[in-house]
């Protein structure tokens, strides 16, 4: 812990001297005396508040001005090693730090609207690579980031990983400053002094909060569903802050800020200083393969459509809960398997499955490649198959969003035809996940 050494200064006042009072003239002298409390008052109270004895005296107020010299910070002194005060952690790792901003459309009673959108991210190469988070940029065209030097570029999104809120830009520029990412063995621990630089409320560029780590290895549930582990702390974490670096105080970056705790309760309750940092070296392999390959390698995909079964189809029709298939694409690992549009999954291996959100999970518990055992409800018999994994790729999320585009089209036009779904199960059609 560091701490900062101020000049302290005490006012002396002389005693009054002691004013007999007189019969005659009572009313002058007391307003005299008034007067002269008055002024004593304002110096001795000047001390207190450290403006009455400037504003009195101004020719003294010199007497108590600090002169500060900006702060200078040695390059070779950013080791992981040396401590280094909050002023050098932000004047080092200032221009590493950029402002993200764009737009996002939005159809209002059929008006295309744009709407601005900011955020933050930080330098990890010097040849112009960024990171941010993924809900940062997530559907925002017009990408641009800018540096406290004021210097503005256009961006492109290189690539991102939705379910662990990581996503890389790209401009073109080369001898950039990039952040250092602290040893992978080296612990962080809860009570360490932590430093976040961002944008919050996308107006306040380059605010400095600090704080320290409150809590390791939260899981937090994010707005679009996916759950992922974060560190705590105490450092104010506003909206715009998302996407920025969180460092220690050794000036090394130790996470990625991506939310602040909200009450969504009935309660009304104001929650402060609670805000959360997904852990660096959590999505490091990520943005390597970002990088090199525009997306993460080894994310297992089955190339189906899926939706929950519905409580209400489970009592009337006597199918299990489960994740109900609604369309295969063709030539994928779940269709070479003989899974088929109609079939409930119901357990992943050992791991029994209630959702399509379940099914997610239980597949990331893998990895593309395995051959896992699928087991399938279908028209009534229990049946397993076995799944060699394909891996998730640009190229796979395309198809399936086509699948999707497809499937949602017939299933439309299935429906004005016939009123209900042609099994008579109740799903949440015609949109569907893609897994």
């Amino acid at each position: 812990m560091y701490y900062n050494d101020y000049n302290r200064f005490e006012n002396s006042v002389e005693p009054a001297v002691e004013i007999q009072p007189k019969k005659k003239k009572t009313g002058l002298r007391t307003v005299a005396l008034c007067l002269v409390c008055a002024l004593v008052g304002g110096i001795a109270g000047g001390a207190g508040v450290g403006m009455g004895a400037g504003l009195l005296f101004p020719s003294k107020a010199t007497i108590y001005e600090s002169k500060r010299t900006p702060v200078e910070v040695e390059t070779t002194k950013v080791d992981g090693h040396t401590a280094l005060t909050v002023a050098q952690v932000y004047e080092y790792n200032l221009q590493s730090v950029v402002g993200i901003n764009g737009d996002v459309k939005t159809n209002y009673w059929g008006q295309v609207v744009s709407n601005p959108v900011a955020g933050s991210g930080f330098v990890v190469t010097e040849n112009g690579y960024i990171i941010t988070n993924y809900h940062v940029i997530d559907g925002v065209s017009d990408l641009k980031v800018t540096f406290a030097d004021g210097t503005t570029y256009d961006a492109v999104l290189v690539g991102g990983e939705e379910a662990n809120d990581v996503a890389v830009l790209k401009i073109e520029a080369t001898g950039l400053k990039p952040v250092l990412i602290a040893d992978e063995d080296q612990q962080t621990r809860v009570g360490e002094q932590v430093v976040a630089i961002g944008n919050p409320l996308g107006e306040l560029t380059f605010t400095l909060t600090a704080g320290y780590v409150s809590a390791l290895d939260r899981l937090i549930t994010m707005s679009d569903g996916n759950t992922i582990n974060v560190m705590q702390t105490d450092a104010a974490i506003n909206s715009g802050n998302s996407g920025g670096p969180l460092f220690n105080i050794y000036g090394e970056c130790i996470g990625i800020t991506n939310a602040k705790y909200s009450n969504n309760g009935s309660s009304q309750a104001s929650i402060e200083g609670i805000g959360f940092a997904i852990p660096i070296h959590d999505v490091m392999g990520m943005v390597t393969d970002i990088i090199e390959k525009g997306y993460v390698t080894g994310k297992p995909n089955v190339g189906v459509l899926i939706d929950n079964v519905s409580s209400e189809a489970t009592r009337r029709y006597g199918i299990p809960q489960g994740a109900y298939v609604l369309a295969v694409l063709e030539g994928a690992c779940g269709d070479k398997a003989g899974i088929q549009a109609g079939d409930i999954i119901t357990a992943v291996g050992e791991t029994t499955v209630e959702s399509s959100d379940a099914l997610q999970a239980a597949v990331k518990e893998h990895k593309a490649g395995d051959t896992v055992t699928f087991t399938l409800y279908r028209e009534g018999e229990t049946l397993t198959v076995e799944v060699t994994l394909d891996e998730s790729n640009l190229e796979r999320s395309e198809a399936l969003n086509e699948l999707n585009r497809e499937y949602s089209a017939a299933q439309q036009e299935s429906q004005q035809q016939q009123q209900q779904p042609s099994q008579g199960y109740s799903f949440s059609w015609p949109f569907g996940w893609g897994w």
